[in-house]
C-alpha cells in the first residue's frame, strides 16, 4: 500500500527529435513540435476514438439539419431585386402643349404725331377784323364763321362797282341802237360811211368797258364774301392770331385750324427692310403719355428712295383718331406687321433637337419620352418660334425647354414651377 494518496503523473518518454528534414523544409507544425521536444515536453495527442466520436456526432446532425434548412429554403420564394428606372422631373415651364397660335414678323416704327389735314387761314381782303368767334381748342364745324372782317366799306366799293356797271351797260345799248340806225341812213345814202366807223367803234370801246366794270364788281363780290373766313373742314382751332378791332390786311394770318380725326406719322425702315413693307399692313402703335393703350394704324404710303444719307426709307403711317385722344407732336413707338399667321403649329426653337436621323422633337407619353420626327417650316424671329410642317399634331405635350440631359425613353413627370 503506498503512503502517498494523490497519483503521480505519467511521464512518457521523448519523442526522438526527426533531423532527416532540413530546417527551411519543416512545416510550422513540425517547427513548434521540435520546439517542445527540445524543451523536454511530450506534445499531447489527441486520442483517435475521440476524434471519431466528434466526427460521428456532427455527422448526424448534419444528417438530420440540412434536410431541414434545404427544405424551408426550397419552400420559401426568392424574389429578384428589380431596380426601377429613374424618373426626371421635368419643371411645367419647359412643358408646353401644341395649340395653335398667332405669330408675326414685325419692322419697328418710330415717329411724331401730326395731324392729317393743318390749315392757316389767312386774310384775303384788307379792313377791321369785326368778330372773332372762336378761341384756341374749340371744336368747329365745315362752314363755322370764324373770323369776320367789317364788310361796309366792301360792300360800299361794291355797289359803286355794281353802279358804274350799270350806266356803262345803258351807254351800250344806246350806242348799239345809234349804229343799227346810222346802217340803215347808210344804205339810202344820207350819210357818209364814215358816220357808221364812228359809231361803231363808240359800241366796242363801251362793250370793252362793260367788260371791264363786270370784272370788277365780280372782284369786290369775292372780296366782300372773303371778308367772311369760314372753316373748310371740321377741326380743332390750334391757333389765334387776330382779335376784335385788329387791322388786318391781305395775307395776314388770322386761325390755324387742324382735323384730328387722322393722325399721321414718318416712321423710317431700313432700305433692304423696304420690300416687305406694302400700303395697308397693320401697325401697332404705343404713345407716349397715354401709357397701356395701344393704337391701331396702316402703312399708307412708301417713298420709292431712301433718305441721303441715312439709308432708310420713309414711310408713312396713318392712325384713325375719332376720339381725339391722340395730339399732334406726340411721340409713338409701334411695330409695322409684315407677315402674320392666325393659327400656327408653332414651337420654340429650343424644342427642336438634331441627331443623325433628322429633326426631331422629345414628346411625352404616357409619362415617357418619345422621339418624334418633325418638319421644321418658317422661322418667326420676333416671335421666337419655327413652325412646323408635319410632326406633332395639336395637344401633344413635348419638351420646349433646352434640357440637353434628356433622351428618349426616359421617364419624366411634370411638376409645378
Amino acid at each position: 500500500m503506498s503512503l502517498c494518496s494523490r497519483s503521480s503523473p505519467v511521464v512518457q518518454q521523448a519523442e526522438p527529435i526527426d533531423n532527416s528534414k532540413p530546417e527551411w523544409a519543416l512545416t510550422r507544425r513540425e517547427r513548434k513540435r521540435q520546439a517542445l521536444l527540445a524543451a523536454g515536453i511530450t506534445p499531447r495527442r489527441v486520442p483517435w476514438v475521440w476524434i471519431l466520436a466528434v466526427a460521428a456526432v456532427a455527422g448526424g446532425a448534419a444528417y438530420v439539419l440540412i434536410p431541414q434548412l434545404t427544405a424551408t429554403e426550397a419552400a420559401t420564394p426568392v424574389v429578384a431585386a428589380v431596380t426601377p428606372d429613374p424618373v426626371k422631373r421635368l419643371l411645367s415651364l419647359d412643358v408646353t402643349t401644341l395649340a395653335p397660335q398667332a405669330v408675326q414678323e414685325t419692322l419697328k416704327a418710330t415717329g411724331s404725331l401730326a395731324p392729317r389735314r393743318t390749315i392757316g387761314l389767312t386774310s384775303q381782303v384788307g379792313g377791321t377784323v369785326s368778330a372773332v368767334n372762336f378761341r384756341i381748342g374749340d371744336t368747329v364745324k365745315a362752314g363755322d364763321v370764324l373770323v369776320q372782317v367789317d364788310i361796309e366799306t366792301l360792300s360800299i366799293q361794291l355797289q359803286q362797282q355794281k353802279s358804274t356797271a350799270e350806266a356803262t351797260r345803258a351807254q351800250l345799248a344806246l350806242a348799239q341802237t345809234t349804229v343799227e340806225r346810222t346802217a340803215k341812213l347808210l344804205e339810202r345814202g344820207l350819210v357818209p360811211s364814215a358816220n357808221l366807223d364812228a359809231e361803231q367803234s363808240r359800241l366796242e370801246a363801251l362793250q370793252s368797258n362793260l367788260k371791264a366794270l363786270e370784272g370788277q364788281v365780280a372782284a369786290a363780290e369775292i372780296g366782300l364774301r372773303n371778308a367772311t373766313i369760314v372753316a373748310p373742314f371740321d377741326g380743332v382751332v390750334a391757333a389765334r392770331s387776330v382779335e376784335p378791332g385788329q387791322v388786318t390786311a391781305p395775307g395776314a394770318a388770322l386761325m390755324q385750324l387742324v382735323d384730328l380725326s387722322v393722325m399721321e406719322m414718318t416712321a423710317y425702315v431700313p432700305v433692304s427692310a423696304s420690300p416687305s413693307v406694302s400700303p395697308g399692313q397693320p401697325v401697332m402703335l404705343t404713345v407716349e403719355g397715354l401709357p397701356g393703350r395701344q393704337f391701331e394704324g396702316s402703312v399708307d404710303g412708301i417713298s420709292p428712295v431712301a433718305t441721303q444719307g441715312t439709308r432708310t426709307v420713309p414711310v408713312l403711317v396713318t392712325v384713325a383718331n375719332p376720339e381725339g385722344e391722340l395730339r399732334g407732336g406726340m411721340f409713338a413707338t409701334g411695330h409695322i406687321v409684315t407677315a402674320a399667321a392666325d393659327a400656327a403649329l408653332a414651337v420654340p426653337p429650343a424644342a427642336i433637337r438634331e441627331d443623325a436621323e433628322g429633326d426631331y422633337i422629345l414628346k411625352i407619353v404616357d409619362g415617357a419620352l418619345v422621339r418624334q420626327p418633325v418638319e421644321p417650316g418658317r422661322n418667326w424671329p420676333a416671335a421666337r418660334m419655327t413652325e412646323l410642317s408635319a410632326g406633332l399634331a395639336v395637344g401633344d405635350s413635348f419638351v420646349s425647354g433646352r434640357l440637353d440631359d434628356l433622351q428618349p425613353g426616359m421617364q419624366v413627370v411634370v411638376v409645378e414651377n
